[in-house]
């Protein structure tokens, strides 16, 4: 039986390599960008800590969420931003993953569970009942027409089913590019909880295109250009025929270039801007 021994299952262990904690760490704080939030000085103490192999991401995790709720003083946007770069972490580097809509419920419940991100505890994990919108100042104040929450949930299923008949294997590098470029802006266009939806698109679509064995990423994009990461997703998803704009993937297809193929395209938030057109 010694002879099978090569085929067993190996338990997944955190990495001891310093680099690559350095990138998900720089992955997480980048992401909290989209909502304005930055971690507190404690976080990035205890992630330097874990990096130089001082903590085990579990540590980390275990001190920062003790710290909280011992402070009587709490700053709730590093609070929200500490615990769920944390989580984050743990997320991205575990190399598992299920392709399924509801895995989006399963990632915002991890990452936003016990967090005051501005919506009822009810909603984490859950997809909203009630519809949205969110002034975009890249649009001069208006919003993106998110999908009816009555719709959400068929939605999705419907993204996913296509997604799943497509063949990347086929595909030559420009239509990978505008193929991920137009899953991953329809998902974030259903908007489908209360608050989140970037960070938790995020994580899922870095999941994902691990999954498909693109692994060779540019996750450095994550630490400075989340902010552009949603202004793209935004571009995509407005028409407004009187102002003569209509829906833009190609601000997106930029990022995901530079993210999966290491090109060199400049990402500028005021490109997306519509007032500067």
């Amino acid at each position: 039986m010694e002879k099978y021994n090569e085929f067993k299952y190996k338990v997944i262990s955190e990495t001891k390599d310093g680099k690559t904690k350095q990138l998900y760490w720089n992955i997480a704080f980048g992401l909290q960008d989209v909502d304005n939030i930055k971690p507190s000085e404690y976080m990035l103490q205890l992630a330097k800590e874990n990096v130089e192999g001082k903590k085990t991401y579990t540590e980390v995790y275990k001190q920062i969420d003790s710290y909280y709720k011992e402070s009587t003083h709490i700053n709730s946007d590093e609070r929200e931003a500490d615990i769920v770069s944390a989580r984050i972490v743990q997320m991205v580097s575990s190399p598992t993953f299920r392709f399924d809509y509801n895995t989006l419920k399963l990632y915002h419940k991890h990452l936003f569970e016990g967090v005051d991100i501005l919506v009822s505890q009810k909603y984490i994990g859950n997809f909203r009942d009630y519809n949205i919108t969110k002034s975009e100042p890249i649009l001069d104040g208006d919003t993106v027409l998110y999908s009816d929450f009555s719709m959400i949930e068929d939605t999705l299923r419907y993204d996913f089913e296509e997604e799943k008949n497509q063949n990347y294997t086929e595909m030559s590098r420009e239509d990978i590019l505008k193929r991920l470029a137009t899953f991953t802006s329809r998902i974030w266009q259903v908007h489908p909880f209360g608050e989140g939806n970037t960070r938790t698109t995020a994580l899922f679509i870095q999941k994902y295109i691990t999954y498909l064995g693109l692994k060779d990423m540019n996750n450095e994009l994550f630490k400075d250009n989340s902010k552009y990461f949603r202004n793209a997703l935004v571009r995509a998803n407005y028409i407004n025929i009187p102002k003569k704009i209509n829906e833009n993937d190609e601000y997106l297809i930029k990022f995901f270039s530079n993210l999966l193929y290491k090109t060199d395209y400049q990402l500028d938030n005021a490109d997306l801007d519509i007032k500067e057109k």
